[in-house]
């Protein structure tokens, strides 16, 4: 057991049990648990934004990517500052405007219907479900790496706070968190990174030119493959892009703010910071390649997801290699924290309170049922977890994007802007996204090997255009249906882009 590391893990969860204790007095209603009553500044959202995406995964396997694969690992760092500046000009917005405490919300401002709810939170659950179990896993194998802690007692402790965050400080105490580790990580990357410039002369891209003149300059060129694998890549790309808007936890967040305008300005400093923190990743790759070297990672995993560590522990000793470790760590629980409310909203917003009691519910009883379906799908996601723990954690991520990508996403962008889509058409792109989705990842190779019928790892490339195609032919067979059109599309317009009415 690392004691170091052990101990500053400890101490990091004490100050984010703090938060907790503080924001659990403001969490006294449905609007604090899942939004925070809308009461979150922009800035204040853009570093919890910032703190729900900067994930674990991000910066040790990006890191491990470069360092084992050059600059092909690169193209996983570009993913997520692309897909919040679309997020920015397509989505943000409108979002905030029509939604109220989860994404099946603002898809019902245009279209009710019970089984429409239903479907949108069924989606929503499998999301965050999937994403969920990839936390525990990474924490359990990355508590038993960094930490010397076991699997089980990792997946139950990590599993136990996340429970307790959300069960007493909701959507309060989950921004607090992810502030907390927003800064946190950055200060621990800009750490590392004038670590790295001074081993390289002052030279930032130093590590790049190293790595070059040691290994030869095909470590800093595209790597030529073969068709599938372009295509794979091409996929990978899309299903990030796309899927992250689509993901719960991570469009919830615009829910938190005062409008719309606090919604654009949350997303602009998130992606400043994402600029930021994806740029340093591939230098700590190259870092990490000529420093730790590349028999030293694999042989402490052979994906290469201790090479941040590593090359922490080469440059500041076992005290900087405990302090990332610490940060991951909390990484993970405020990455936790917010997929727990969000799924908790779809159990206990959409299908108990719409979908099974007609809205007949009071306020109260509604907050202690979100409470306990956070309890509950914690519960399940740790079982999901111990018995999927030699699963490979990237095919789940590829998994869970492409799913997002192909339902949710979809759906919200054509209830947004297409005049003409219904009530049938979101039914049928929310079905047809998800059942392709997963029907392709079953029948690919990260599940069936060299017997796989569909070639490619990451479904998106086929799944997203099928989810669209779904949606287009319901709403064609539904459009001689009045009861399928809903709200009409004017009003809905006005209340997604008010500035636009005003001009």
């Amino acid at each position: 057991m690392n004691v170091p590391a052990v101990l500053i893990v400890v101490a990091l969860i004490a100050v984010t049990l703090v938060l907790t204790s503080y924001a659990s007095r403001r969490n006294n209603s449905a609007d604090d648990h899942y939004v925070a009553s809308s009461r979150i500044g922009g800035w204040q959202n853009g570093l919890a934004l910032a703190g729900d995406q900067l994930s674990a995964a991000a910066l040790l396997g990006i890191t491990g990517a470069v360092a084992l694969g050059g600059f092909d690992g690169f193209y996983l760092a570009v993913g997520v500052p692309a897909a919040y500046l679309l997020m920015l000009l397509v989505i943000a917005e409108p979002l905030r405007n029509l939604g109220r405490y989860t994404m099946a919300d603002a898809v019902a401002a245009r279209f009710e219907g019970r089984g429409l709810r239903g479907v949108m939170a069924l989606s929503t659950l499998v999301i965050s479900i999937i994403y969920m179990v990839i936390q525990f896993i990474g924490a359990g194998l990355l508590a038993q790496l960094l930490l010397g802690v076991s699997f089980p007692v990792a997946v139950l402790v990590i599993g136990t706070l996340m429970t307790l965050y959300t069960f007493l400080g909701g959507m309060v105490g989950t921004t607090y968190i992810q502030v907390f580790k927003a800064v946190l990580l950055i200060g621990t990357v800009f750490a590392l990174l004038v670590l790295v410039t001074a081993e390289t002369g002052g030279n930032p891209l130093g590590s790049m030119q190293e790595a070059a003149d040691r290994f030869g300059a095909e470590v800093i060129a595209p790597q030529q493959g073969d068709l599938t694998g372009s295509l794979d890549t091409i996929s990978l790309l899309l299903g990030m892009v796309l899927g992250m808007m689509g993901l719960p936890h991570v469009m919830v967040r615009f829910l938190t703010v005062r409008n719309g305008r606090a919604a654009r300005q949350s997303i602009q400093v998130a992606m400043w910071i994402y600029a930021f923190f994806f740029c340093a990743l591939p230098i700590f790759g190259y870092a990490a390649l000529n420093l730790v070297g590349r028999d030293t990672i694999t042989a402490d995993n052979e994906a290469g997801n201790l090479a941040a560590p590593r090359l922490a522990e080469t440059l500041g000793g076992n005290l900087l290699f405990a302090i990332v470790a610490g940060v991951v760590m909390t990484t993970i629980l405020a990455v936790l924290a917010g997929l727990s409310i969000a799924s908790s909203g779809a159990v206990a917003h959409d299908l108990y309170t719409t979908v099974l009691r007609r809205g007949a519910v009071p306020r109260g009883r509604q907050l202690l049922v979100g409470r306990v379906a956070g309890a509950g799908i914690a519960v399940i996601a740790m079982l999901m977890a111990f018995a999927a723990k030699d699963l490979n954690v990237a095919f789940l991520g590829n998994l869970a994007f492409s799913v997002a990508a192909s339902t949710t996403m979809p759906v919200l962008l054509l209830t947004i802007y297409w005049r003409r889509f219904n009530r049938r058409g979101a039914v049928s792109g929310l079905v047809g996204g998800l059942v392709s989705a997963v029907g392709l990842v079953a029948l690919g190779p990260d599940v069936l090997g060299a017997a796989a019928v569909f070639p490619l790892t990451i479904p998106a490339l086929v799944s997203v255009p099928f989810g669209f195609g779904c949606a287009w032919l319901g709403t064609r067979a539904g459009r001689d249906d009045p009861a399928a059109a809903g709200t009409d599309y004017d009003q809905i317009a006005r209340r997604a882009f008010p500035a636009r009415q005003e001009s």
